[in-house]
């Protein structure tokens, strides 16, 4: 009742369901663009290359999930949001060995627009080297139907330029939308998959292909991690303050206690992200090349994705970036100096730099609890997949991103009903003549 009730206000809200129709409306565009396919490509052998073949097939298969099946239909959306998404990590990177970018950053509303502006023009080139990779391993494992110099230079256009109405899309999803746009259709793909994995999980029992006990477990195993994805991402460390009381005229200000909350993932998906760009974006070079250069074959077998290597290097690269992402977001100095400026300490601990010094410490060590709850959860379905044999992929990282995602979104709706609720109390209970 509760819930249903929530519905109907959401309905009674003009601004939060002209938001929810927009964003539904652009959704509905995204998915209408994953089954549109490009001319020209044997589609068929395709599908069955990245369903069936490891190395850069089993890379494919990974970015596929991405995309919401687009890649492996070859449609114009196959690229997805990754060009952007990758252009974006990158800038952030940047920013920090980068003075200047770090300084353009820091300026407010401006800075933020011409990083933004740096971010698309460097997603575009992206989608070209992209799309021209594809194209690449399409004419070497004999996939295109018409080859010829007027196929590549269409097919690379309307990739690339596939690539970059999805990153329109979702910039008006996030300005005009709920929730940030590239999260949003990167959730939209993820969830479009979903009853596709479902279906495949019930032909494989019926076929005999999977007992109903091992179906039964990995269900059980699903839900238990969403379940703890859900208690993680809320978990966070309460440091107290206490504000110094002051008398300015006839008022007195401050004396309060109140607190300061660190998350156990401050990071979010960010660090998962980041390594799979990081990682997969040389595998996908190196098989692209690999028709020229048969020596990276190597090193492409070697970086099959699921592998032993491929796992301990994701790993370690997730605990990396997730340190690296928490130092950009987190400045110790910068929030202990913030805090002294607005007469708040912390019990115990001198202002200033010793603040600043505990800060530290605290990120460091929940940082290092995040970052390990982060690597395990997005290598949990690779260990599983190679224990009990799957008829689908689902990364942990698309899990993380479905559930954060969601529970983003139904916090910008509840925060919606509370002012909704908040302001219809106040309207009819004051006090009138």
């Amino acid at each position: 009742m509760i819930l249903l009730q929530n519905f109907k206000n959401v309905v009674r809200i003009p601004e939060l369901l002209r938001k929810l129709v927009f964003t539904l409306g652009v959704l509905v565009v995204f998915r209408i663009g994953t089954f549109i396919p490009v001319a020209g490509v044997n589609i068929t052998q395709l599908a069955e290359f990245i369903k069936s073949s490891e190395g850069i097939g089993g890379l494919l298969r990974y970015f596929d999930i991405f995309s919401g099946g687009a890649l492996s239909q070859c449609t114009i959306f196959a690229l997805g949001i990754g060009p952007y998404i990758t252009a974006s990590i990158i800038l952030q990177i940047l920013s920090i060995g980068i003075p200047a970018l770090e300084e353009l950053s820091k300026e407010g509303e401006y800075g933020r627009k011409m990083v933004n502006q740096y971010a698309r023009y460097l997603a575009l080139v992206l989608s070209v080297l992209y799309s021209g990779g594809l194209l690449t391993l399409l004419e070497y494992h004999n996939l295109v139907l018409t080859p010829g110099l007027a196929f590549r230079a269409f097919f690379m256009l309307t990739i690339a330029t596939g690539a970059m109405v999805v990153m329109w899309l979702g910039e008006q999803i996030s300005l005009f939308g709920l929730g940030s746009g590239s999260s949003v259709l990167i959730f939209a793909s993820i969830a479009a998959r979903l009853p596709h994995n479902v279906a495949s999980t019930i032909d494989a029992v019926r076929l005999g292909n999977m007992s109903v006990i091992a179906a039964l477990i990995v269900l059980m195993i699903f839900l238990a991690v969403a379940g703890c994805i859900v208690f993680l991402e809320k978990g966070e460390r309460k440091v107290p303050v206490q504000y110094a009381r002051r008398v300015v005229g006839n008022r007195v200000y401050g004396g309060q206690n109140t607190f300061i909350p660190f998350k156990l993932n401050s990071a979010g998906v960010m660090p998962a992200i980041m390594t799979s760009s990081a990682l997969n974006l040389p595998i996908f070079i190196a098989g692209a090349l690999a028709s020229k250069f048969t020596a990276l074959n190597s090193f492409v077998q070697a970086m099959n994705v699921g592998g032993f290597l491929y796992n301990c290097l994701t790993f370690a690269l997730i605990i990396f970036f997730a340190y690296v992402y928490t130092s950009v977001i987190f400045n110790p100095l910068e929030l202990a100096d913030n805090l002294k400026k607005g007469g708040g300490f912390i019990p115990g601990i001198r202002p200033g730099r010793q603040t600043a010094e505990y800060f530290d410490y605290l990120l460091t060590r929940i940082g290092l609890v995040g970052a390990i709850y982060l690597g395990v959860l997005v290598l949990m379905p690779n260990i599983l997949e190679a224990v009990v044999r799957l008829p689908f992929s689902l990364g942990g990282t698309s899990l993380l991103i479905l559930i954060g995602v969601a529970l983003e979104l139904a916090s910008q709706v509840e925060s919606y009903l509370i002012e909704y609720r908040y302001g219809s109390f106040l309207v009819s209970g004051r006090v009138k003549g």
